[in-house]
């Protein structure tokens, strides 16, 4: 079988679904790797770095597409209107596996579903031990946090570190992190490195070894939270009287702060607002506050998706894609994630998914002509989904 990679299309988008080093694995498996010419260089992969792995490379994106299965950074709801000349160019019976946004943006999937194509979106990866290795999210969020706090200690009109000079002492930042999942606990480790002074707040008192053990204060509030995650290990979201208690009680932490990081986000669901504008009116002029979770409306109330904005004299930053911010990293996680997922589907150079294992069927989105997802199945994603019978069969892989 031939997996196919092709340039990601999305505005801004620089990663790469996989990254030469990840050929010799899949070739091995007995696969033909087939990418795109210069689907790799935003990142920093040359189109000499895959044929020196074994990898072949093709000038027309059609042959890359016309794979048996297609590796993609962003598919479906994730690519937006910009995957729809792709989407137009795929066969039924093709497979496709990458980042879907299938709960933040499920009425693409009935388009895709109706090509009749096998899609597997990986932000569904159930969170078991198992697939820690396969778990994009996490690695994308390590890539987020991280560039976080470089975002705000560029923008920040002073430096992290305390520093004592001939021209006195000068007092370190103060940064405050809110949400300690993979990517509060990645800006916590930087912020510090950085010599910054760090708390951080979760919802879940059980990450407050986590975050001591990085060296950061873990602030405590008296508020309830025994249903804060779900059994999958993503967040859950809380009622709207728990979101105002918890916002009473972090404005003085946040007036106290130069820089704050927000990161709370529930899948599928818009992002709970946890700074508002009184909250920001008490920061000091010039501080700053990175807005993680932007791309689902915010953690700031005056967030905007993309945009800088300066409000009482504090600069809120809302970016969307950090992880695109330092692509040849977050390539070469990535392609490790997916290439575990293909390794775990296949045997002998084909696919043969267990479809009882939690780890396919709960990162299946269509199959046969039809959202195969119990979390998606819906009226208006079956609406524009073909009967089975009018595709072609399901992919046997």
């Amino acid at each position: 079988m031939i997996i196919g990679v092709v340039r990601e299309g999305y505005p801004g988008e620089r990663r790469v679904a996989l990254v030469p080093a990840a050929v010799p694995a899949l070739a091995k498996a007995g696969f033909e790797v087939v990418i795109e010419s210069g689907a790799g260089e935003a990142a920093g992969y040359p189109d000499a770095q895959y044929r020196e792995k074994g990898a072949r490379v093709v000038e027309r994106r059609e042959e890359a597409l016309a794979a048996d299965i297609l590796l993609r950074v962003r598919a479906a709801g994730a690519d937006g209107e910009y995957g729809a000349a792709d989407l137009a160019a795929l066969k039924p019976g093709q497979v496709v596996i990458g980042m879907c946004d299938p709960l933040g943006r499920p009425e693409a999937l009935g388009l895709w579903a109706a090509r009749g194509i096998t899609l597997f979106a990986l932000e569904l990866l159930p969170r078991i031990t198992r697939a820690q290795s396969m778990d994009v999210l996490s690695s994308m969020a390590t890539v987020a946090g991280y560039r976080a706090v470089l975002l705000a200690a560029t923008t920040l009109p002073r430096m992290f570190p305390m520093l004592m000079t001939a021209a006195g002492t000068l007092t370190p930042a103060r940064v405050f992190v809110i949400g300690a999942g993979v990517a509060g606990l990645q800006a916590i480790a930087t912020a510090r490195r950085l010599g910054a002074v760090v708390s951080a707040y979760d919802v879940r008192p059980a990450v407050k070894d986590q975050v001591q053990s990085l060296g950061a204060r873990f602030v405590e509030m008296p508020l309830q939270a025994a249903d804060a995650e779900t059994t999958g290990g993503y967040a859950r979201q809380m009622d709207e009287d728990f979101y105002r208690r918890q916002r009473e009680l972090m404005h003085q932490v946040v007036a106290q702060s130069d820089v704050v990081i927000t990161t709370a986000a529930v899948p599928g669901k818009r992002a709970p607002v946890l700074v508002t504008e009184p909250m920001v009116a008490a920061m000091a002029p010039g501080s700053v506050i990175v807005d993680l979770a932007a791309e689902r409306g915010g953690n700031c109330e005056l967030t905007q998706p993309d945009q800088t904005v300066v409000r009482h004299g504090v600069t809120i930053l809302g970016p969307t894609n950090l992880p695109a911010q330092a692509p040849y990293h977050a390539s070469q996680m990535y392609a490790r994630n997916l290439t575990n997922f293909v390794l775990h589907l296949a045997k002998q150079g084909r696919l043969e998914p267990d479809w009882q294992d939690p780890i396919v069927s709960e990162t299946l989105v269509a199959r046969g002509g039809q959202v195969v997802h119990p979390r998606l199945v819906s009226s208006d994603v079956a609406a524009t989904s073909v009967p089975s019978g009018d595709s072609a069969s399901p992919a046997s892989h």
